[in-house]
């Protein structure tokens, strides 16, 4: 019994290191985005890359395109985050459960 619980950690850890990645990358995208913002503030002319190319677009389109894909990818994070506590604190049930275990 001991045995697969402490599988059942293993199987969570390696869930947990696969969020903590996925959350990783949304906050450089997030990071990526809030600077593409910033950098096309004071710019007369912007470009939207679509595809391979860039096209000419508007400010607002841009700003809001980018706003989008932040919120998003914000949505993400946090959705991400639910999931890691949930996982987060089956660890830590599981780990008092197997401490005990291994007392009797």
């Amino acid at each position: 019994m001991t045995e697969e619980k402490i599988n059942q950690l293993q199987m969570y850890e390696q869930s947990l290191q696969s969020l903590l990645m996925q959350k990783q990358q949304f906050q450089a995208q997030i990071t990526e985005i809030e600077s593409a913002l910033g950098v096309m503030e004071p710019a007369k002319k912007v470009y939207k890359i679509v595809g391979n190319i860039m096209v000419d677009s508007t400010k607002e389109e841009l700003k809001d395109d980018l706003n989008t894909k932040k919120l998003k990818a914000e949505m993400r994070v946090r959705a991400l985050e639910k999931q890691e506590s949930s996982i987060k604190e089956k660890v830590k049930t599981l780990q008092k459960e197997v401490i005990d275990g291994m007392k009797d």
